[in-house]
């Protein structure tokens, strides 16, 4: 019997690769050095996008008093969040779908498909491309950028930036189509209003539940819907200086004001020239020459009457100021609002050791039906006292803020001593007018809430 010479598995394999595996040639050699590229360029995508969008607000804030030209970049790309996100989107995709095609054609070239099982040509295809695209593209750069998000968003910040350049086109159609398909859900999506929220507050209050808490749960709620107007100091009220006064005459405003900021005007109040800080004369104190004080004042900041307070609040924290000019319309100075009055809309009235000696009574309760007011008392700021919802006066107030400017809305004149006017569950008696405005208010409720229950 003859024996059968049979030849090792390890001098078949070569063989059989051999056959399988064609040989290298310089275009599948280019063809890897691209891939690289490409999973390189996939990598600083993949970690651009951790870096940037994790950069904490402290470490933006560093980023602004340095001159280098990235982390000027980087502050610029901060500021189109959108669009960055589109562009970073767009050249990843690209770059991955890139690398898939290629990779297809380079195993096409390097192996002989027809020799092999179908099975193994689909794990070198697909699996083994998809599983480094995925390590190598997406794992290993966004561990990287989490850590190290600051240096990272600098080592791509340039080219990143020339590529929002390059790519705007194609991002903006991008963003365009995702702005509408948001229209498209917003329009489905449950609105709530801000009296619903309010209800619901009042709803999950229990007995445990301090009223304060409540108080500036609600304050919260209505923040974003509460205009400057509402809020500000009239122009009539306001402590303000003339350009043209003496040093010692601002110096006895300034005394018997106690305010820290002053708006400063030429000729008129609609002529705001900007605002005198008060610590800014504090080294001048002791000057024996009239000091010229206009040189120190500093650039006012105007806002609409109609901006909203959430906006402004979150301006002033960028500006780093403390007040704001209420300006018309028609460019006239309507009054002037400051920060103080802003977070007061949330967390209750503020008083500090000069509000003690010096704050003016806005009114006076005689009993539990009947208060007087001054005319000057905001809408928003006689609900708060009443303790009813704001939204009452939404349809007869007008472009009126203050109790005053609700009676003339509806009289239509400035009205006579005694004379009154009746809405809803309110009785409003001037008792107390000139020839310019109306001064005191006394307002008598009708009914009780408490009368109102049990009438039901």
């Amino acid at each position: 019997m003859e024996s059968l010479d049979i030849e090792p598995y390890s001098s078949i394999f070569p063989v059989l690769l051999s056959s399988v595996i064609r040989p290298m040639t310089p275009d599948i050699i280019i063809g890897f050095a691209v891939i690289i590229l490409l999973l390189f360029l996939s990598a600083l995508m993949s970690g651009s996008e951790i870096a940037f969008f994790s950069l904490k607000p402290a470490q933006i804030r560093n980023l602004k008093p340095a001159e280098s030209n990235n982390d000027k970049a980087i502050l610029k790309l901060m500021e189109i969040p959108r669009r960055l996100l589109a562009t970073i989107l767009i050249a990843n995709n690209f770059t991955n779908v890139s690398i898939v095609i290629l990779s297809t054609f380079l195993t096409k070239s390097l192996f002989d498909f027809e020799e092999i099982s179908p099975w193994l040509a689909f794990t070198i295809q697909v699996i083994v491309v998809t599983a480094l695209i995925i390590f190598a593209g997406e794992i290993l750069p966004k561990v990287y950028a989490t850590q190290k998000n600051v240096y990272f968003a600098r080592f791509v910040a340039l080219p990143l930036k020339g590529l929002v350049t390059f790519l705007y086109p194609v991002s903006s159609v991008l963003m365009k189509s995702t702005m509408l398909i948001e229209k498209k859900m917003s329009k489905h999506a449950h609105n709530i209003s801000m009296s619903e929220l309010s209800d619901a507050i009042e709803l999950t209050s229990d007995e445990s539940t301090r009223e304060e808490d409540t108080r500036i749960l609600k304050g919260i709620v209505k923040f974003a819907d509460i205009d400057v107007k509402e809020i500000m100091k009239a122009r009539l009220d306001v402590v303000a200086v003339d350009t043209e006064m003496s040093y010692k005459e601002l110096l006895k405003i300034i005394i018997e004001s106690g305010y820290s900021r002053i708006p400063a005007y030429h000729e008129t109040f609609d002529n705001i020239k900007g605002i005198l800080y008060i610590k800014d004369l504090l080294p001048h104190l002791k000057s024996e020459n009239d000091l010229e004080w206009q040189l120190l004042l500093r650039d006012a900041f105007f806002v609409p009457e109609n901006k909203k307070i959430n906006d402004l609040l979150h301006e002033f924290q960028e500006k780093k100021i403390h007040l704001a000019i209420v300006v018309d319309e028609y460019g006239g100075t309507s009054g002037i609002v400051t920060l103080e009055d802003i977070i007061e809309e949330i967390v209750g009235e503020i008083t500090d050791e000069h509000d003690l000696t010096t704050t003016e009574v806005i009114y006076s309760k005689l009993d539990d039906r009947n208060y007087i007011f001054e005319g000057k008392t905001s809408l928003n700021d006689f609900c708060k006292i009443i303790g009813i919802e704001d939204k009452i006066f939404e349809d007869i107030k007008g472009e009126s803020d203050s109790l005053a400017g609700l009676i003339l809305e509806q009289t239509g004149k400035i009205p006579e001593k005694n004379e009154s006017i009746e809405f809803d569950n309110f009785i409003f008696l001037v008792i107390s007018v000139d020839k310019r405005r109306i001064k005191r208010i006394k307002v008598t409720i009708k009914k009780l809430p408490d009368e109102n229950q049990t009438n039901d």
